[in-house]
């Protein structure tokens, strides 16, 4: 084989190889570390420490306090029976927290504990109206899956539950920054039809609010 054909087969393996892992980039499942579940400041401590911010720096969070994070969210707390941080009515377990972030953007998997790529565009701007959301490394979105509910439950009662059950999710996120000395604040000031197109969510899927994670500004 000559040279020229060689560098044309290099070239040709180099392209197949290249193209398959850019479309297995989607849907990779990123395992997060073990959560630490245990130790951590005291529950009065943090209820004491427990606040709102909006000033951030952009430095990233730790592949642990990411993984201690969205266990203390929504993570599965009793593995025996399947039952998770924050409670849910009739334990539907509708909520889904899409984690935005400067590398892309992935669905919480709390069965697997580990990310589920999305996509890789920073879509951080999408998540809030406000400034910060740009600097922040991680933003939550609590979206609600509304056929985990009931078909008798009325659209009207679904919102009610899915805001209680995302307002318990974002207390235990404030609850463990509080313990691990991050900054953090719910926002309700989002375009929820921006968000939906971006995250390409579906019919059924209700986005509730959203919530940013980081390190404290100056």
């Amino acid at each position: 084989m000559n040279k020229i054909n060689l560098r044309s087969l290099l070239f040709v393996i180099f392209i197949v190889v290249f193209s398959f892992s850019t479309i297995a980039q989607e849907g990779e499942v990123l395992k997060l570390p073990e959560p630490q579940t245990s130790g951590g400041m005291s529950l009065l401590d943090a209820l004491g420490l427990r606040e709102s911010s909006r000033s951030y720096s952009g430095d990233q969070l730790s592949e642990q306090q990411l993984s201690d994070l969205l266990w203390a969210a929504f993570g599965i707390s009793r593995p025996e029976e399947r039952l998770r941080t924050a409670p849910s009515a009739r334990n539907w377990q509708d909520i889904d927290i899409y984690v935005v972030m400067t590398e892309g953007w992935f669905l919480f998997d709390h069965e697997e504990h580990a990310l589920i790529k999305k996509g890789d565009e920073d879509l951080r701007e999408h998540t809030g109206l406000q400034d910060f959301v740009n600097i922040a490394p991680v933003n939550l979105v609590y979206v609600s899956d509304f056929t985990k509910m009931p078909d008798n439950v009325d659209e009207e009662t679904k919102s009610f539950y899915a805001s209680n059950h995302a307002g318990y999710i974002s207390q235990n996120v404030y609850l463990y920054c509080a313990s691990e000395g991050l900054a953090t604040v719910v926002r309700g000031a989002i375009d929820r039809d921006e968000i939906r197109e971006a995250l390409e969510l579906e019919d059924h899927q209700r986005v509730i609010f959203a919530q940013t994670v980081g390190h404290p500004g100056e």
